[in-house]
């Protein structure tokens, strides 16, 4: 083949330009397109490839009872962090393992993390600063600077199982999860700050550094109605209660101010600790988990974690009974469907509406009453007598006014509906179980609202559990007031059936004597429902107390649902609201203002309690002039001081061991 010829060489040189320029006016065409016309939008991408956001987190707000005392409170944590472009092949088993001891961590998820290729691996978040101080400590053993921590924040709550149905709890992320925590998560959350610098591809800062800090903003804190004092007292009364009577259902109880609406207390019993929401607090259910595993396992598991954290106060309808005959008898005497001259002959025969017959619980009947002793004998047929003569079509209407087809408007999520007849159902014999508490469902936090409005000042008030909103520099930038809804009786009705009430536990033989305190004013009433829906002849025992009882201000509801024995709720009930009263009425700077009959009464002989359950033992000690005082965590009184027998002073404290470390210490 001959050699090109230097024409051939002079086209083969041409050609090979007029290529290059073609190549070089395609490049500067593609720079041309990418630098001018594409400029912005590649600018766009490029940065936001080049810049990484760490986010900070806002300070979540502190939620305070009515006295300031800290429910909840954010707290400093620490987040594990590592950056596994930085750890050598080599550390990598070292990391894990150490890691993994510190932490908790799973070592297969650390050593899987080490050998991403970014410069940013989360190992742990919310650990504390023993854990964070530990790892700063092993990541300066090994020379690394791979290993850090960086800051966070971590919800505590330092009561514990406190009020935490009405608090619930935040979830990972510190987001309101349940109770006031997912409520006012708006208000409690703030807004998170951010970090932002520039990262190459492997996450680290580029050559020309960029970083800036936008700062969170802080939540706001809320003050609840709750007072912390009361709440303990509650709580440790009706968990008590629970032991006592082996109440299957748990118990509920609530304090309400009357002329408010706002809530004192308020708890179930039983509860959670909100610092480990998922942990199963119930023994019981702990040992019935241990045995199962798989679908089964997570499906028991989360039932027993929504029952937990469920707020029975305001979450679980149950029918009222004879505590309703309260607001039975305001309407009927407002509407002067009886007057004060109303008197009843209950002959222990039953009644019979419209075919169906309605037993007295008394066998033999309470023979000839007045509109007192209906009350505070809580004759069941007196009361369908005087629902009839009220009439369905006012019955209705009272109904309806005192809250009981809507809900209460309580700032809680959870809240559930009353459930009642329709219209097209209620008849004569409905209107019949209902005049004694039988039949529909309340809440519990619907019932004490609309009680407050009967023998209160006749005001139906929306109940509220948050009073301030204060922000982070300590304004308070929201205050709640008491939300009057209506008034639904006069204030002269109300003071009628108030005093009525009072005799319920004051008079001879009334159903809530066992509630009695001799100095205090105390109005209320029994109820004995028996859950008709479930067929199991299981009851639901409850007191709903009021004082004073000629100015009501306070009232408290306990509801035992399913206790063991078969019995009242003048036996079981009311004793725990006596308990309940002895301790808050001092507290909340109620004095003791004896009648001329008790001021009579000097000194008294201290009755014998040991043996008994340790409310049934209060009650009788009260019911002698005498206060008490709980040492142990027992159900049985074990030993009193002064000894049964002794004479001493009226209002004497007659101290009550009731466990074995009690006397021990003694």
């Amino acid at each position: 083949m001959a050699a090109p010829d230097s024409a051939m060489k002079k086209k083969m040189l041409t050609l090979t330009l007029m290529l290059l320029i073609i190549c070089m006016g395609v490049l500067a065409g593609r720079l041309f397109y990418i630098q001018i016309i594409k400029n912005d939008e590649y600018s766009k991408q490029a940065t936001r490839q080049q810049l990484r956001e760490i986010e900070i987190s806002a300070d979540r707000g502190t939620i305070y009872d009515r006295n300031g005392n800290v429910l909840a409170q954010s707290a400093t944590a620490w987040t594990v962090v590592i950056s596994p472009v930085n750890i050598k092949e080599s550390q990598r088993d070292t990391v894990a393992d150490g890691l993994s001891e510190i932490t908790g961590v799973s070592r297969d998820f650390i050593y899987e993390a080490t050998q991403r290729g970014t410069a940013y691996a989360i190992i742990k978040k919310k650990v504390d600063w023993n854990t964070a101080e530990a790892v700063v400590a092993f990541a300066d053993e090994l020379n690394s600077g791979a290993i850090y921590c960086e800051e966070d924040s971590k919800r505590y709550y330092p009561y514990g199982n406190l009020a935490s149905s009405i608090i619930g709890f935040t979830g990972y992320e510190n987001n309101g999860a349940y109770g006031l925590e997912a409520y006012y998560d708006k208000t409690l959350s703030g807004t998170p700050g951010k970090m932002v610098s520039a990262k190459n591809a492997w996450g680290l800062d580029m050559p020309t550094s960029y970083e800036k800090l936008f700062e969170a903003q802080d939540g706001n804190s809320v003050k609840l109605t709750i007072d912390e004092k009361i709440q303990a007292i509650i709580k440790r009364n009706i968990d008590l209660a629970v032991k006592e009577h082996e109440v299957g259902q748990g118990a509920i109880a609530i304090v309400y101010s009357v002329k408010t609406g706002e809530i004192l207390g308020m708890e179930s019993s039983g509860g959670f600790d909100p610092n480990s929401p998922l942990e199963i607090a119930d023994p019981e259910i702990q040992e019935i988990l241990a045995g199962l595993t798989g679908d089964e396992y997570k499906e028991v598991l989360g039932e027993a974690q929504y029952a937990q954290w469920r707020n029975s106060v305001i979450s679980d309808p149950y029918e009222p009974g004879s505590v309703f005959k309260i607001l039975v008898a305001a309407a009927a005497i407002e509407e002067n469907a009886i007057s004060s001259n109303f008197s009843y002959t209950c002959t222990g025969s039953p009644i019979s509406i419209s075919g169906q017959k309605y037993d007295c619980w008394k066998y033999g009947g309470h023979g000839a009453q007045s509109l007192v002793e209906c009350i505070k004998n809580s004759c069941n047929p007196a009361f369908i007598e005087i629902g009839q003569r009220l009439g369905i079509e006012r019955f209705r209407e009272y109904f309806k006014a005192f809250g009981l087809m809507e809900l209460s408007g309580v700032d809680l999520p959870g809240e559930a509906m009353s459930l009642y007849h329709s219209d097209s159902t209620f008849k004569t014999v409905e209107l019949a179980s209902s005049s004694i508490g039988q039949s529909f469902k309340v809440t519990p936090i619907q019932l004490v609202a609309a009680v407050s409005a009967a023998v209160g000042n006749g005001n139906l008030y929306e109940p509220y559990i948050v009073s301030e909103v204060i922000d982070p520099n300590g304004n308070v930038i929201e205050r709640n007031e008491p939300k009057l809804k209506r008034q639904i009786v006069s204030e002269e009705t109300a003071n009628t059936v108030a005093l009525m009430c009072e005799q319920v536990v004051a008079g001879s033989g009334g159903s809530g004597r066992n509630s009695y305190i001799p100095g205090y004013r105390i109005g209320g009433k029994t109820g004995t429902a028996e859950k008709l829906d479930s067929n199991s002849g299981k009851y639901v025992l409850s007191f709903l107390g009021f004082a004073p009882a000629n100015d009501p201000e306070i009232a408290v509801l306990v509801a035992l649902n399913e206790p063991e024995e078969t019995s009242y709720g003048s036996v079981i009930a009311a004793p725990v609201v006596g308990a309940i009263f002895e301790e808050i009425l001092p507290y909340l700077g109620y004095e003791k203002e004896f009648t001329e009959e008790e001021l009579a009464k000097t000194t008294v002989k201290v009755p014998n309690v040991v043996g008994n359950l340790t409310h049934d033992g209060q009650s009788t000690i009260r019911r002698n002039y005498l206060n008490t005082k709980i040492l142990g965590e027992g159900t049985t009184i074990l030993k009193q001081t002064p000894a049964a027998g002794e004479k001493v002073d009226k209002d004497t404290t007659v101290i009550l061991y009731t466990d074995e470390e009690s006397l021990n210490n003694d």
